[in-house]
């Protein structure tokens, strides 16, 4: 049977993007700037349809990344065919009365492969047709002047191999008629985009660091040798996600310059080896992503966050509703990190922002109302008691401290009749339950009964679990009870654990089986006496080589205590994380899994950090409930990647 219930997650900086599509007319002053979109959810990765205002672009206004066509005159964007069961489409062309796009609906043939692939259909029907081969990972295609030749960049069969700054894909190109001959152009690229039928260009890290746009010029005959590619912009300045005019002439990038921490548009002139800048004089302290050009090199677009007072949605909700590719499970989007609901599952505990020292709110599971516990320091990894409504439990300190860094394990209580009305702020007790000088303790998750608290601590110089009195704490003093005793023992991590309902079970994620790398972490389950330590093989069997490439964190019981929740890197990357603002693991995505490590099932498929889920408990929320009235105002606070320096 699947799983049933709700999910609440976060995603790295998603609920700030507010991004909408904005083109300039370059036979005009670059001063006049034109929304294309309608300021609904965000709008992104869009291409000009033929000469005109008209564009295709992926909006994630249905609850998940979609094609949508929109025009002058059009009262609202119209959908696109699409494949109804993918909950991933992006990089969208239409062409020819032909649409193509990358889509995430076909599992791969093995673990740590992405699931992206490109697709394309005809516009008067829905019939979709895989033009990536099987076993093939394909991203960000382009389609030739002429609709001749189709690049993409590839891993060919190649599984992923881990890495995210720059994806070692290579750039392929292979004709519609005849998807399977696919021929090698340049071997280390991404983001392909054709000149002429002739002439390609993609981005790659040059040797010196900076991110470069190279060039290949194909022979008529893709039979015939392929030259190498040359550099075609100068070291100095970063350069990504190229579109190519069709005057053979000019290549819009988006750029990244020394000193300046905003990615802006620029037009590069192949001939004179000179940059003129766009959206600088525009907007300066915003970030432009993903040029592109109409075909007769007169309007350029791309996308941006739409501004503050901007046309359109201007509240990010604290709740938001996304799509789910199971039907009796529901997934809500959290504008915050690491929520724990209460026991009647009225409310919901999380951190708010992490920069600012955000502290601990609740927030109504219907998004309407919400109030501050802690502020003004940093709280983070919350558990609610399953039988106090007004005890949480939070850890206390820097979020990525080393072992020995102070960070404790707190008990806040407050009087759930404060839990009203429109007052900001709730009275509340912090009580520390771990002692003084003890190091690094965090993650805390209280048992079922709500006598105990399991959590990781640093105190011995390695990471592992202790249990913690969840009342007194670990110091025993004044008649007033508490202790503490270690659950889990050795020169590895153990972390984020998690009780399971009956309290027979903790989960947590672990690289025991591989201590010396502190990335490949994988589910073990524990009596909570300490006894029958176990490994839940979730990539592959025992002694496979594929499952210590495991990356999987957050673990935590389904209601029913029959699943595991988590989130991992065993789909690799879905979209090129170089196009996107900071994702600081930009493969990780939701999951399921039985105890035994059967029923593996993926549950999100985009380009971001999903993680932090939590199942809610006791009850389902109200599927008539409108999550979006109620949030923060949006102001676009998100980071380019902190790789590109």
């Amino acid at each position: 049977m699947d799983p049933k219930g709700t999910i609440i997650f976060t995603t790295i900086g998603r609920p700030q993007y507010g991004f909408d599509v904005f083109f300039i007319n370059l036979k005009h002053p670059p001063t006049n700037e034109h929304l294309l979109t309608d300021g609904v959810s965000i709008n992104f990765n869009a291409q000009f349809v033929n000469n005109e205002r008209t564009i295709v672009f992926v909006s994630e206004r249905s609850g998940s990344p979609r094609v949508y066509l929109t025009r002058p005159g059009l009262p609202e964007p119209e959908p696109l065919p699409s494949v109804p069961i993918s909950l991933f489409h992006d990089r969208p062309i239409l062409k020819n009365g032909r649409l193509y796009f990358i889509s995430a609906h076909h599992q791969p043939d093995q673990p740590f492969k992405s699931w992206s692939a490109l697709c394309s259909t005809k516009l008067i029907n829905d019939s979709v047709a895989r033009l990536t081969p099987p076993g093939i990972v394909d991203y960000s295609p382009s389609i030739s002047q002429t609709g001749k030749f189709i690049a993409v960049a590839t891993y060919g069969s190649r599984p992923w191999s881990g890495e995210f700054h720059e994806l070692l894909t290579d750039i392929v190109v292979f004709s519609e008629s005849d998807p399977d001959n696919r021929k090698v152009v340049a071997e280390r690229g991404g983001w392909p985009t054709w000149c002429t039928d002739c002439m390609l260009y993609f981005h790659r890290q040059a040797d010196d660091g900076w991110w470069s746009i190279f060039g290949v010029e194909l022979p008529q005959s893709l039979e015939h040798s392929i030259p190498s590619p040359l550099r075609v912009t100068p070291p100095g300045v970063h350069c990504f996600t190229p579109a190519a005019f069709h005057d053979g002439k000019h290549i819009a990038v988006a750029t990244r310059r020394r000193g300046n921490k905003y990615r802006h548009v620029e037009i590069f002139d192949l001939e004179s080896k000179t940059f003129y800048p766009v959206t600088q004089s525009i907007n300066p302290k915003f970030n432009h992503y993903s040029p592109f050009v109409s075909s007769d090199s007169v309007f350029l677009g791309y996308h941006r966050f739409r501004g503050e007072s901007a046309h359109g949605e201007s509240t990010i909700p604290h709740l938001e509703q996304v799509s789910s590719p199971i039907k009796d499970l529901r997934l809500i989007r959290l504008n915050g990190s690491f929520p724990a609901s209460s026991p009647d599952g009225d409310l919901i505990a999380y951190n708010h922002d992490f920069v600012n020292n955000g502290g601990l709110k609740v927030v109504k599971s219907d998004g309407s109302k919400r109030w501050t516990l802690i502020k003004g320091r940093t709280a983070f990894y919350n558990s609610w008691s399953p039988v106090e409504k007004h005890v949480i439990y939070t850890s206390v300190g820097p979020i990525f401290g080393s072992v020995k860094a102070t960070v404790q394990i707190a008990r806040v209580s407050f009087e759930p009749s404060d839990v009203v009305g429109d007052n900001q702020e709730i009275p509340c007790d912090v009580k520390i339950l771990t002692g003084e000088h003890t190091g690094n303790n965090a993650f805390p998750a209280c048992s079922p009964d709500g006598k105990s608290v399991v959590f990781r601590s640093g105190r011995s110089g390695h990471k592992n679990l202790y249990i913690v009195d969840a009342v007194n704490g670990e110091l025993n003093g004044g008649g007033g009870g508490g202790g503490i005793r270690q659950l889990t023992e050795g020169a590895w991590i153990d972390t984020m654990p998690s009780w399971s309902p009956n309290g027979e079970l903790i989960a947590f994620s672990s690289n025991r089986h591989n201590p010396k790398n502190d990335e490949a972490f994988s589910i073990y389950v524990v009596n909570p006496d300490g006894s029958n330590v176990r490994r839940v093989y979730v990539a592959g069997s025992e002694g496979s080589n594929e499952v210590d490439r495991e990356r999987i964190n957050h673990v935590c019981f389904s209601r029913d205590g029959e699943w595991l929740l988590f989130t991992a890197n065993l789909g690799g990357v879905t979209a090129e994380p170089v196009s996107w603002p900071n994702q600081f693991q930009p493969y990780g995505d939701l999951y399921v899994v039985r105890l035994d490590g059967s029923g593996l099932t993926r549950l999100t498929w985009n380009g971001y950090e999903n993680g932090t889920p939590t199942w809610l408990s006791v009850r389902e929320l109200d599927l008539d409930l409108d999550l979006s009235k109620f949030g923060d105002k949006i102001q676009g606070l998100f980071e380019e990647p902190l790789w590109i320096s």
